[in-house]
């Protein structure tokens, strides 16, 4: 599968969850103290991102 999440330490030690399509990052999230709550910024996205709108700003 080419599309996956990824969570990395940033230099700052934060987690960050990424959203990837092969070795592109698509977008990512602020950086996280703990790699759970990088998971569950993940499980929002999943939950939450396919019936969310689009806006045409």
């Amino acid at each position: 599968m080419a599309h996956k999440f990824v969570i990395e330490q940033n230099k700052a030690g934060e987690y960050v969850a990424k959203f990837k399509y092969n070795s592109e990052t698509i977008f990512w999230t602020e950086g996280y103290k703990t790699k759970a709550s990088a998971q569950n910024a993940i499980d929002s996205v999943i939950k939450n991102g396919p019936g969310a709108p689009v806006e045409d700003a």
